[in-house]
């Protein structure tokens, strides 16, 4: 039967939430529980483009990548597909009636990681918009199944959302993505000069992301505000911690929030979600 497979698929997706993100993997775990499956499947594919491109590095990333965006396609259209990820993916797509238009933007937002390693201020607004602004969307399509008019209205804050937490990812991941891999997001930024005027001028940009994306979270549905609040107070506490961290360390090493501090927002979160406090 196709449901024993869907449901292989399904876990597939969440394994693969766990094993790499146990942030997200809380936040997931505070929605309502048919939430669950959905987001998972979100998260499992939007892990694995990310993987052909950032980790496959002994492989041909671009033949990687190109059969990667030819079978998601094939996946959906054909409501099935032997890779479980996109087998969990092509269900939440026509379940939820998530845009094919928004699916693209990502794969192409994954394929300039391919080749571009500067952004002048166009490439770094198509960047975000695809890395994350989208899969923020996609996110709010689950979120607001019963209630499109709802997506429309907080399709903006959630856009502004993603792209604050990727940008406090471009942040945490100086070390990997510039000393390694060679990319600079930031347009106009030297990191070979990087000023604390400079990281002063990021941080406000983010803060302006983070507030704008708030107003979001506070209109969600019941049934999905808490997890995303636990994953705003997740990055807020990472990006306090960036704030505070010197110029010079940032290119030194990979600022994290600990593990403790993650389990006391998950408890306060929880608490405030019991007594309905936000």
């Amino acid at each position: 039967m196709k449901k024993t497979f869907d449901d292989l698929s399904k876990n597939c997706s969440r394994i693969t939430t766990q094993m790499y993100s146990t942030s997200f993997s809380a936040g997931i775990k505070l929605l309502d529980k048919p939430l669950h499956d959905p987001i998972y499947s979100i998260y499992g594919f939007v892990r694995f483009a990310d993987e052909i491109v950032d980790s496959f590095h002994d492989f041909p990333k671009e033949k990687l990548s190109a059969d990667f965006r030819k079978d998601t396609f094939k996946a959906i259209e054909e409501g099935i597909s032997l890779n479980p990820i996109l087998n969990s993916l092509q269900w939440v797509v026509n379940k939820y009636d998530i845009s094919l238009e928004l699916i693209d933007t990502f794969l192409k937002s994954m394929e300039m990681d391919l080749k571009q390693k500067q952004h002048d201020l166009k490439s770094y607004e198509t960047y975000i918009l695809g890395s994350a602004e989208v899969v923020g969307l996609m996110c709010l399509k689950v979120f607001c199944h019963e209630n499109p008019g709802l997506y429309q209205e907080l399709n903006y804050p959630a856009k502004k959302l993603g792209a604050a937490f990727q940008k406090i990812n471009f942040l945490r991941d100086l070390k990997d993505d510039y000393i390694i891999l060679g990319r600079n997001y930031f347009p106009d930024v030297d990191f070979e000069n990087f000023t604390k005027e400079n990281k002063l001028k990021l941080e406000s940009e983010i803060e302006q992301d983070f507030n704008e994306g708030l107003i979001g979270i506070l209109q969600l549905p019941k049934s999905s505000r808490s997890g995303v609040y636990l994953a705003y107070t997740y990055y807020k506490a990472l990006f306090s911690k960036i704030k505070s961290t010197p110029v010079n360390r940032i290119l030194k090493e990979r600022i994290r929030v600990p593990d403790n501090e993650k389990y006391f927002l998950l408890a306060k979160t929880f608490i405030s979600h019991k007594f309905a406090l936000f």
